[in-house]
């Protein structure tokens, strides 16, 4: 048994459905599966603040009309967002430059059309959760939750929009009464790369299901294989991990929830994991 605690840190009114964040500066970055915003809360100062990365950003949106930004992470000085590109709408991307404030879109069509060719997982079953840059290589977490139950990592080599090498590792995880966890999101620290995982009753990429549990673990960076995995809840189906600190003893995460519903209010979780255990 892994030696971890967690814990509800703190509540954010005023934003639904979080699906992924960065801790950056005593803030936290957070995005929205039904949002078009970018929203950046101040903790110190109990502020959460709206950024427009449309000429219309909307929230509460609708799923068929949803951008779906699944995933966020910090290059450098700039945020990057991912939709999950289950459908059209959901393949765009945006890189967020923190220092002029200023969202410029990115056209992800044809990395998914190159992923779908070159892997074979198809539209409806296409659904990333999670980027991670390594080097030279994108990586991006595929969730299979879908029918094909297509789990694992996909490697993008060049840029994101002309990708010049594609690559597709499929990865089990665990399985929780007859359904397999698969992929929330990830994130680099130091050769590992920790992941959520979650368990839903649904065959389905676009539809929700009933929610058995989340997980925690780390891949090594190379060979992308499982070395640790822990079952960190039973009923949360948590979207969004970040790192808040890092000792010799201890490893800190934030972690966000996507609880499924239109209620403007985000928990936000501390996970708690004692280095001398592993």
């Amino acid at each position: 048994m892994e030696n971890f605690t967690i814990e509800l840190f703190f509540q954010i009114m005023g934003i639904s459905a979080t699906s992924g964040l960065v801790y950056e500066k005593n803030s936290l970055f957070l995005i929205s599966d039904s949002s078009s915003f970018l929203y950046e809360y101040q903790i110190e100062k109990n502020q959460l603040i709206k950024i427009s990365l449309f000429e219309n950003s909307h929230e509460n949106i609708i799923k068929k009309e949803k951008p779906d930004f699944e995933s966020i992470l910090k290059i450098e000085n700039s945020l990057f967002l991912f939709g999950s590109g289950s459908t059209e709408k959901r393949r765009k991307g945006i890189e967020y430059q923190l220092e002029h404030q200023k969202p410029i879109l990115i056209d992800l069509t044809q990395l998914f059309t190159k992923i779908e060719e070159i892997t074979g997982i198809d539209q409806e079953n296409i659904n990333i959760e999670g980027v991670v840059k390594y080097q030279n290589k994108w990586l991006l977490f595929q969730r299979g939750n879908g029918t094909a139950s297509q789990n694992g990592v996909i490697i993008i080599e060049g840029s994101l929009t002309s990708p010049l090498k594609t690559n597709f590792i499929p990865i089990q995880l665990t399985n929780e009464n007859g359904i397999n966890a698969t992929f929330t999101d990830a994130v680099l620290i130091g050769n590992k790369i920790y992941f959520l995982a979650a368990a839903e009753d649904s065959k389905s990429t676009y539809e929700d299901g009933l929610v058995l549990g989340s997980w925690i673990g780390y891949l090594d960076v190379d060979h992308f294989e499982v070395k640790f995995i822990q079952k960190i809840s039973s009923k949360n189906k948590f979207e969004g991990l970040t790192i808040y600190k890092n000792s010799a003893e201890e490893i800190s995460f934030l972690l966000c929830e996507d609880n499924d519903t239109e209620e403007m209010i985000s928990n936000i979780y501390k996970l708690n994991i004692k280095k001398t255990t592993r």
